[in-house]
């Protein structure tokens, strides 16, 4: 049995379901709270120590649990608190501890009058998740205001600071994604004081706001449009909405070689036409993005497709969501049969964005 620190709140049997936002997932053999980041460290450095199975757990908005649970301990991220500083005339430091709420982060920098963050408003989920996956929406990824994070180095037991650039940040992902190395404690980001937001950079963004690709506008319209854009989609909290109740964009956006567009290319057309165009995007040498909500709806898979109680959100294609009663395994068996529907028409694999728990894609 891991000896935890003492006054540590520990607890046994907690369903995870109720700490996820797909509302699944089976029960924790131990849970604890962690309210510092003192406490967060002591915590995993216990159980590491001890060499049971550990599971760090922030807001779940971007996980998915098995329906047996963690048969080890799950620390839950609770550490709250926040300052800015100066560094330069027209720009802040904002630091934040882990456990803090990201939207209330972001609420929270719109209201101070700072922008850098107000297109990543709505975004389920902890402070402490966002570099790990290099959280990103309508044109705005959070590489481009992050300075440095504070992290616990798992194999050492030693909090470090790790700037931006040792964090190898790329398209919704880092070098701490799919590992289980490192525990973020607390991150920086660098915001203007301006009171207007980052160049609007996403098309759909610029036309709810009536604007220009690249103008910028007050941090409060910004938000607005973003949070407008996102209910639309199914893609901001609401515990009577069922299309909520999902991990966010199940899978990424697919990454095709260069010599491989025209291929898949040949075979969309096969599927839908050549009148269609093709969502089609620059991913960096030698390689194009397409869209994977637009590959599964024309793979046969429209909002609202369900298989059992699992299904696909009314609203966007990319969601999976639990629609009241699924359990982890029906909302797998759905991503196995998109995935593979997908491949079967296009030749485009599907990778899933969320991080598996006891559970697997077959």
């Amino acid at each position: 049995m891991t000896s935890l620190p003492l006054g540590a709140d520990v607890r046994s049997g907690v369903p995870l379901s109720g700490y996820t936002t797909l509302r699944l997932g089976g029960p924790a053999a131990r849970f604890v709270t962690a309210a510092s980041a003192a406490e967060v460290v002591d915590a995993v450095k216990a159980v590491d120590r001890s060499g049971e199975p550990l599971l760090v757990l922030g807001g779940g908005s971007n996980l998915v649990i098995g329906d047996l649970g963690f048969d080890g301990t799950v620390v839950l991220v609770a550490n709250h608190g926040s300052k800015i500083d100066c560094v330069q005339p027209g720009r802040v430091q904002l630091t934040v501890e882990a456990g803090e709420d990201w939207d209330t982060v972001v609420a929270g920098t719109v209201e101070a009058g700072l922008g850098g963050l107000e297109c990543l408003s709505g975004i389920p989920g902890l402070v402490g998740a966002t570099p790990v996956q290099n959280v990103g929406a309508y044109g705005v990824e959070v590489s481009q205001v992050l300075v440095s994070v504070d992290l616990l180095d798992r194999a050492t037991g030693d909090v470090r600071t790790l700037r931006t650039d040792e964090l190898g940040l790329d398209y919704r992902t880092s070098i701490l994604k799919g590992t289980d190395r490192a525990v973020v404690l607390r991150a920086r980001f660098e915001l203007s004081d301006d009171g207007l937001s980052a160049p609007i950079r996403y098309t759909e963004l610029a036309r709810a706001l009536g604007v220009r690709q690249d103008d910028r506008v007050p941090v409060a319209d910004a938000r607005a449009a973003v949070l407008d854009l996102r209910r639309g989609k199914g893609m901001v909290l609401d515990a009577a909405d069922h299309d909520t109740w999902s991990a966010g964009s199940f899978f990424t956006n697919p990454i095709v070689a260069l010599p491989a567009v025209d291929d898949v290319l040949a075979r969309i057309v096969a599927v839908v036409g050549a009148d269609t165009t093709v969502p089609r995007y620059p991913a960096g040498p030698g390689a194009a993005k397409l869209s994977a909500a637009w590959l599964i709806e024309r793979a046969g898979f429209g909002k609202g497709f369900t298989r059992g109680n699992a299904g696909l959100s009314t609203k966007h294609t990319l969601a999976l969501t639990n629609r009241g009663s699924a359990t982890t395994a029906d909302l797998l068996g759905l991503a196995q049969q998109v995935r593979d529907g997908v491949h079967s028409a296009f030749g485009v694999l599907l990778h899933p964005e969320p991080i598996l728990i006891n559970c697997a894609l077959a």
